[in-house]
């Protein structure tokens, strides 16, 4: 096997590869996405769960209107419970780095603070694509 062969082989076996894990991450990120976020708004949650009672029971145009102002006030708890545990899990991060950014060196807080900054950059990118609804604030 003469050497450009021998790459060209190397490089269309890397080709190959790479396409691959870019495929696995697009459908992995896509699938996540739509499996664990599509369902966050109360009012798509509230949509889906009174589809799915009127098709699976065969509701009456009357039932689902009785039971929708249920679904929504539920749904609505919900995605408040969503939001007061979303801000729980940040503070308790934000406890942890303290803690921990306590017992490091100097060199080693710098390293730490650019960790933090790297997962916040990604978290903003991530609250770009998905947007929460704007609310007013609760009194």
């Amino acid at each position: 096997m003469n050497h450009a062969l021998k790459w060209k082989l190397i490089a269309g076996f890397l080709l190959v590869f790479v396409a691959g894990g870019l495929t696995g991450a697009f459908v992995a990120a896509t699938t996540a996405r739509n499996y664990f976020f599509a369902a966050s708004h109360h009012a798509v949650a509230a949509q889906r769960m009174r589809e799915r009672l009127k098709a699976e029971l065969n509701l009456t145009p009357e039932q689902v209107e009785k039971i929708s102002p249920v679904i929504d006030k539920t749904a609505a708890r919900l995605e408040q419970i969503r939001k007061e545990t979303a801000h729980r899990v940040r503070e308790t991060f934000g406890e942890l780095h303290s803690q921990i950014a306590a017992d490091l060196t100097p060199e080693q807080k710098v390293k730490f603070e650019q960790m933090r900054e790297r997962h916040h950059r990604m978290m903003r990118r991530f609250h770009r694509r998905h947007p929460e609804p704007v609310e007013s604030p609760s009194p």
